[in-house]
């Protein structure tokens, strides 16, 4: 049996578990364990919760179909919390996306759409139904029912808007929405467009279900000491990203925090006051209900892709702990088997990949190594092949454990640098975002794991001989974290002279942390915050603009990246 565990001390499964067993139990033998557990401890499905919480969520929203009757199973059946993604060819295929308000009980969902408000076609909608079962702290167990329905539809023109609406056969009729696929990579096609990205969201709102539960148990009030406790950090974020109109928005994990303990441990409901049992995470399942209903007013209709974080390791669920983002999401499906957030898709003349950093992380390892290096493989042939095409400029890489950053909470995870770095090294990868830490942090250019140069604000990066740049973008809602004992932030109008951070640290594959001074630290800013990013193609030369907005849409920082067309 291996001498290290699996996880850094303290968040070790101990209950029900022998403790010398517990130490090194991968996420699959953890829910393993759960499952034997509900085997002791049946619920009949009678009494399972089957409404859902999104009504809370949205009844400030005068069209909303979720009413004060959304639990009742007599109500018309409803479809909220809409949101878009692409298909595996995202240049001709939408993936659409919506929460039923009740059990649908016989009754039809349908996806009308078309190239005009006129609409023409129509899908018959896949309901998925996600059962959930996790023990409550007060012995027994809480059992949930949601259903989501989802509808495709290929065979679109790049970048065209198309238009749809949700409808079902018992007389509800949703509001016209319209989502665009991604616009295609041949030069004579593409033009200037934008994308934005953050991580590490939540929600300002509290789940209505199940009773009892009050701000701060599963949403982003409980932390107290922030600069703002009242504010709707997170709406706010939303509300400056909705308003920038971006093309698709990317998010790099820790997505709803439906697990706000985050260890990828056995899940356990625990209600208000009382105490969470030592060896499991905290969990609600309708904090996604809440979750969908805020992002909808910009994911009805603008792309929202998603990395997985160690939040979204939810091990009430099968599939390394994502079986319920399969329900609830749809992934491209187009990366390595068994992989589900790990995939990629092209914008114009830019290639995004999707990664799962749970696969690699030294940190937090109850998924660490669970593609059995299937996934970094396919990291490598597909930076080959997107570096070789003519038609991409720009890599970009998203996940969620961070390679670089300094933060008091999780700094950097070695595991990260030793199965990825080198790969954007030598194929030249632009951008590297990442979440996890709740701030922004943006390094110099980096190889070979060293600066290359100081990139200030405003500066122009040539990423092919100067090197990748890495982004900490974790303000996306959730209380803010520190920087290390004695470093200061430095943003655009608070320069530093010297912004080396002296005392950071790395986490190595023993599970411990390494000291390591920092001197590619560049930018630091401890609030809430996104990025927006401008693409301009070019003939001769391609540019992107990566500005650093807040919560309340200003800007900090600012980095041209720009790359000759071969």
């Amino acid at each position: 049996m291996p001498t290290n565990p699996l996880n850094p001390a303290g968040d070790l499964p101990d209950t029900g578990i022998p403790a010398v067993n517990a130490a090194h139990m991968t996420m699959d033998e953890q829910h393993e364990w759960h499952r034997n557990y509900l085997r002791r401890h049946s619920v009949s499905r009678r009494n399972v919760l089957r409404g859902t919480a999104a009504a809370a969520a949205v009844a400030t929203v005068g069209t909303s179909p979720f009413g004060r009757r959304a639990y009742a199973e007599d109500a018309q059946l409803a479809v909220g919390g809409r949101h878009v993604g692409y298909g595996p060819d995202a240049t001709s295929q939408l993936r659409f996306a919506g929460q039923l308000s009740r059990p649908p009980a016989g009754t039809k969902v349908f996806l009308d759409h078309g190239p005009t408000p006129a609409l023409g076609g129509t899908v018959e909608a896949e309901v998925r139904n996600l059962l959930t079962q996790v023990p409550s702290a007060d012995g027994g167990v809480l059992a949930a029912e949601q259903f989501y329905v989802h509808a495709p539809v290929d065979g679109l023109p790049g970048r065209v808007p198309h238009f749809y609406r949700w409808r079902t056969s018992d007389g509800f009729t949703g509001d016209i929405r319209a989502a665009a696929p991604a616009m295609p990579s041949a030069r004579s096609a593409i033009l200037p467009f934008r994308f934005t990205m953050m991580g590490d969201q939540g929600t300002d709102e509290t789940p209505t279900l199940p009773q009892g539960t009050v701000p701060g148990d599963y949403d982003d009030k409980y932390y107290k000491a922030d600069n703002d406790p009242n504010a709707p950090h997170a709406s706010n974020v939303l509300r400056q990203i909705a308003a920038a109109k971006p093309d698709f928005h990317i998010l790099a994990g820790d997505i709803a925090y439906a697990d706000p303990s985050g260890g990828g441990k056995p899940n356990e409901f625990v209600a208000n006051g009382a105490k969470l049992e030592s060896g499991f995470d905290k969990y609600n399942p309708y904090v996604w209900d809440v979750y969908f209903g805020a992002i909808e007013r910009s994911a009805a209709e603008t792309p929202w892709m998603f990395a997985t974080g160690n939040h979204d390791m939810e091990a009430t669920y099968g599939q390394h702990g994502y079986g319920g983002h399969l329900a609830r999401l749809d992934f491209p499906g187009n990366g390595p088997a068994g992989c589900p957030s790990a995939y990629s898709f092209t914008y114009g003349n830019v290639a995004v990949l999707s990664l799962d950093a749970n696969d690699i992380s030294y940190e937090i390892k109850a998924n660490t190594g669970y593609s059995g290096g299937a996934q970094t493989s396919w990291v490598e042939r597909t930076l080959a092949a997107y570096r070789a095409d003519p038609n991409i400029d720009f890599l970009v890489c998203f996940f969620h454990h961070c390679a670089y950053s300094t933060t008091d909470a999780h700094a950097s995870d070695g595991g990260v640098r030793d199965a990825w770095a080198g790969l954007f090294d030598r194929y030249q990868v632009d951008l590297v975002l990442q979440g996890h830490n709740h701030v922004y942090e943006r390094t110099d250019p980096i190889r070979a794991g060293a600066a290359t140069r100081i990139a200030a604000d405003n500066s122009i990066v040539y990423p092919d001989t100067d090197g990748t740049v890495y982004y900490t973008v974790g303000g996306g809602g959730r209380p803010r974290y520190d920087f290390q004992p004695g470093s200061q932030e430095t943003f655009r109008g608070h320069e530093l002279p010297d912004t080396t951070v002296p005392n950071s640290y790395v986490w190595t594959a023993s599970g411990g942390k390494q000291d390591e001074a920092a001197p590619w630290s560049r930018v630091r800013f401890r609030n809430y915050s996104f990025l927006r990013v401008d693409v301009r193609p070019g003939v001769f030369a391609s540019e992107m603009d990566v500005v650093a907005v807040d919560e309340y849409g200003r800007e900090f920082d600012k980095l041209t990246f720009r790359r000759l067309v071969h």
